[in-house]
């Protein structure tokens, strides 16, 4: 089972849970800590919710470091693994992320629900607000109209004053709103970073299906979403 195997089955998993949601964006390769780390598949929306994928044929070497970043930053994280790794990735994540396991079929990868993930208990409001761009960091500070000295401050000071000021909410908000808002921004270097219009979202994500012994879903099958039990 390869690694672009298993991409395309969660992409489709993706795209039929928020099919008609014109309020959620699915990205792919989402960088977090200045682009150091990229996250496999992110859902935004109401919240910011993100997929790693390891396949049979990945290690799970940088799965503890990637567990460490993506906690701090993220709502809710899902795991999707390849059988051969479910046991030993058990151990590694933390116990409020949600875990996928993918099979390769005869007919396709199966997607079965192996753990129900909650959401995430202890973000870090300087690495969320780390997510945005120079010029969308000052244009929140403006917005509430905390940017009067502050223009010519690194990005890392004006996120460390956006964390201390704002409230969690609207800063996650905030957040969101300015990545979902972006145009070719994946993979862009820094020099291209540019400010972008921001537009209101509202749900967040609806929880994968889940049911208690775990629920395998085709992925060329209709989907029902359903909440975790």
């Amino acid at each position: 089972m390869r690694d672009a195997d298993v991409r395309q089955a969660v992409r489709r998993y993706l795209t039929k849970l928020h099919n008609g949601n014109a309020t959620t964006r699915i990205v792919e390769e989402m960088g977090v800590w200045s682009g150091s780390v990229r996250v496999d598949l992110a859902v935004i929306n109401g919240e910011l919710s993100g997929f790693e994928l390891k396949s049979d044929s990945d290690t799970l070497q940088r799965l503890p470091m990637q567990a460490d970043i993506y906690s701090r930053v993220f709502d809710r994280m899902t795991l999707v693994v390849g059988r051969r790794h479910a046991i030993k990735a058990t151990d590694i994540i933390p116990s409020w992320w949600g875990m996928i396991v993918a099979d390769e079929t005869d007919v396709g990868v199966v997607l079965e629900h192996h753990m129900c993930g909650s959401r995430n208990p202890s973000p870090d409001p300087v690495l969320i607000a780390g997510l945005l761009w120079k010029e969308e960091a000052l244009a929140v500070l403006e917005e509430h109209g905390l940017a009067v000295g502050w223009r010519s401050k690194p990005a890392k000071a004006i996120h460390q004053r956006l964390a201390g000021e704002l409230s969690f909410s609207d800063l996650s908000d905030e957040v969101r709103q300015a990545l979902k808002s972006r145009v070719a921004w994946l993979r862009q270097p820094v020099s291209n970073m540019r400010h972008m219009a921001i537009e209101q979202q509202s749900r967040p994500l609806a929880p994968p299906p889940c049911a208690a012994g775990g629920d395998s879903i085709m992925l060329n099958a209709p989907i029902t979403p359903t909440g975790c039990r």
